[in-house]
């Protein structure tokens, strides 16, 4: 099909070729903006990347002067996960409260921020079971 010039095209065919040229921008746009998200995204891959180098040598010199570096917080404690210390605890006293197993919890000096989740999630499975609110007995 020969191009018709701008002058001879009617407004249907204006309209069209408008609608297909804004069209067009707009994935032009969404195509820049995918471009730059990637760009920003690798970025900070970098900058993650080289923050835990700097980090690690840094521990290291802590360590090789006989310091100690800081650890992630750990959930629980390195003897057992938050569930098996609620269980024991549970197991121990033939009724306890909720208040009385974070009690519990803390002197062990085990975090369990979510007490709530698994004390529901072991009355799900059948291991300990509650007869008023907030009081747990096993079962």
């Amino acid at each position: 099909m020969a191009k018709k010039q701008l002058s001879n095209l009617s407004s249907d065919e204006l309209y069209r070729l408008a609608q297909e040229r804004e069209l067009q921008e707009e994935e032009e746009a969404k195509e820049e903006t995918r471009a730059q998200l990637e760009d920003l995204r690798q970025t900070r891959r970098d900058i993650v990347a080289r923050h835990r180098k700097e980090l690690s040598a840094v521990d290291a010199e802590i360590r090789a002067l006989g310091g100690r570096t800081r650890r992630a917080k750990r959930r629980g404690s390195g003897d057992g996960s938050v569930t098996e210390h609620v269980l024991e605890i549970v197991h121990k006293s033939k009724k306890v409260s909720t208040k009385e197993i974070k009690s519990a919890l803390e002197k062990r000096g085990v975090v369990a921020n979510n007490l709530a989740q698994t004390l529901a999630y072991l009355k799900r499975q059948g291991k300990v079971k509650s007869p008023a609110r907030s009081i747990y007995s096993p079962a």
